[in-house]
């Protein structure tokens, strides 16, 4: 079976969507933005917001998603081999994704941002797991990729809670208690 080709057009939208709700998540707390300010905004109607999110909480989640991916898809974090500089580069992306959200964004909705973070973190890991352990139980992979990723999660958690030192500096004083359990 073929996969069919989206419609550019569909995709256009979909980003100016997209565009348009960064742009007033900028000016406004997310619980004050209703779907008529993203559809003013975006200068489409009700009927083209819903026939790509469900309601402003999917395209939230839409949003960030997309945003963090950027983040983890740059050429630092796709090396193949799970070694202590791609855990350095996937925790300061993680770390920079988290700066460039706006406080609007983030008040209220840290349960969220964190769950979409520890998602697509544990696939990451996974599929490096997965290339380093091949012959090992997947399911074992599978749980050492969500303890990985809630512990790069948490301890970016911790490192905006202090901010005490650069995050290059945090995380390298982690990677050795890391690498080691690797």
């Amino acid at each position: 079976m073929t996969q069919e080709k989206t419609d550019p057009r569909i995709l256009r939208t979909r980003k100016l969507i997209m565009d348009s709700f960064i742009e007033l998540s900028g000016k406004k707390e997310f619980k004050d933005i209703t779907i008529k300010d993203i559809t003013t905004e975006a200068m489409i109607n009700r009927a083209t917001f819903y026939y790509h999110f469900e309601d402003k909480y999917d395209l939230l989640e839409k949003v960030l998603s997309e945003v963090l991916l950027i983040n983890l898809n740059s050429d630092e974090v796709k090396q193949n081999e799970l070694n202590e500089e791609e855990i350095a580069n996937v925790f300061l992306a993680i770390t920079n994704f988290q700066n460039s959200l706006s406080h609007r964004c983030h008040s209220g909705y840290e349960e969220t941002i964190a769950r979409i973070i520890r998602d697509q973190l544990e696939i990451i890991f996974y599929k490096k797991l997965l290339k380093r352990h091949c012959k090992e139980d997947s399911e074992a992979i599978k749980r050492a990729a969500v303890m990985l990723s809630w512990g790069i999660y948490g301890a970016s958690v911790e490192w905006r809670r202090n901010r005490e030192i650069a995050p290059e500096e945090f995380i390298k004083s982690l990677i050795p208690f890391v690498m080691n359990g690797i």
